[in-house]
């Protein structure tokens, strides 16, 4: 008895890509292996922080009044520029790294070498910014009270509607020590609990002594003008009221529990997700220093190719593109 087979016209056909599926190298398709990875995992995260931040938009904070510090321009509101400008510098290096890689098309080390320099340089200033902005997140700049809910009391200018930070209008009273013994590992300690600079009594005589400050909450309102979303101004009268009934301790700066900006989610998210870019972009400057050092000492012109240069490469624009995201998901959206 016969059997019949169905033909589908490829038989005999060999799969002609031996070591080199899609025609390139198993190291470049790995690399692309890894990215696929990776950019996977940054959707999660990023997906999170996007759910998170319209469950919580009545918390969430104001870039603008977050990521508003400049270097060596203390007390200057620069909204973005600093931001902008370490976005510029990475890009920047996205560029020189293109650079880098077409010139180790042309075998031309010199170029190479020049160019994975600039591109190491572009690193290690995004870094060395983004380590700055933690710096200033953790500190905070304004100050703040948070309520028995786990709310932020936030203090405005009556006049220009501008915050105002704790230590303009209030002043540090005195506090009581208690010395150690000279084995003791410190000097001394409060006898309370003053985590803060400023206790909450001292807030709340600050803010009696200067009618000219009010309190902004975190409930949103529509104004009725511009149609848009603002958070809720309390009046003198309401706002000593709610500074009386409600506050309970003073916040100032963030970190992984307490965030003066908002909730205190977004810190968390803003320091793990940006973290982890971060050592990305640290684990690239120095994936390109090993390569340029090879650069130098011809490791790949006695090869006879600079694919290394091209593998890092993509690694580079990856972690570039990745930024693009972070970069209007935390401080544009």
């Amino acid at each position: 008895m016969d059997t019949t087979v169905a033909t589908t016209g490829t038989e005999g056909q060999k799969w002609g890509g031996a070591s080199k599926p899609l025609n390139v190298s198993y190291g470049k398709m790995m690399m692309w292996f890894f990215i696929l990875s990776d950019a996977l995992t940054f959707t999660g995260f990023l997906a999170a922080y996007g759910f998170s931040r319209f469950k919580f938009i009545e918390e969430w904070p104001i870039a603008d009044e977050v990521f508003n510090h400049f270097p060596f321009l203390h007390g200057t509101d620069a909204p973005m520029f600093y931001v902008a400008l370490m976005t510029f510098i990475l890009i920047g290096s996205s560029v020189t790294m293109v650079l880098a890689v077409d010139a180790g098309h042309h075998m031309n080390k010199k170029k190479v070498s020049l160019y994975m320099l600039l591109t190491i340089i572009g690193g290690f200033i995004f870094v060395g910014s983004q380590a700055w902005e933690w710096k200033n997140f953790i500190n905070g700049e304004y100050g703040a009270v948070k309520t028995k809910g786990g709310k932020i009391l936030q203090f405005l200018d009556v006049e220009t509607g501008k915050r105002v930070a704790l230590n303009e209008f209030v002043k540090v009273g005195p506090r009581d020590v208690e010395t150690y013994g000279n084995s003791e590992g410190i000097w001394y300690t409060t006898s309370g609990e003053y985590n803060a600079t400023y206790t909450i009594e001292e807030v709340k005589k600050g803010f009696v002594d200067n009618p000219n400050v009010t309190i902004r909450t975190q409930q949103l309102i529509v104004n009725e003008e511009t149609g848009a979303s603002e958070k809720l101004v309390l009046s003198r009268e309401d706002a000593l009221i709610k500074l009386n009934k409600d506050a309970v301790g003073v916040v100032e700066g963030a970190n992984l529990t307490e965030n003066e900006y908002g909730a205190p989610l977004f810190a968390d998210f803003f320091f793990f997700i940006t973290g982890f870019h971060g050592f990305h972009v640290f684990s690239g400057v120095i994936f390109n220093l090993i390569i340029f050092f090879n650069v130098l000492l011809g490791t790949y012109e006695r090869r006879g190719s600079y694919e290394m240069v091209e593998k890092v490469g993509l690694y580079w624009h990856f972690v570039d593109l990745v930024w693009v995201f972070v970069f209007t998901f935390f401080y544009l959206v």
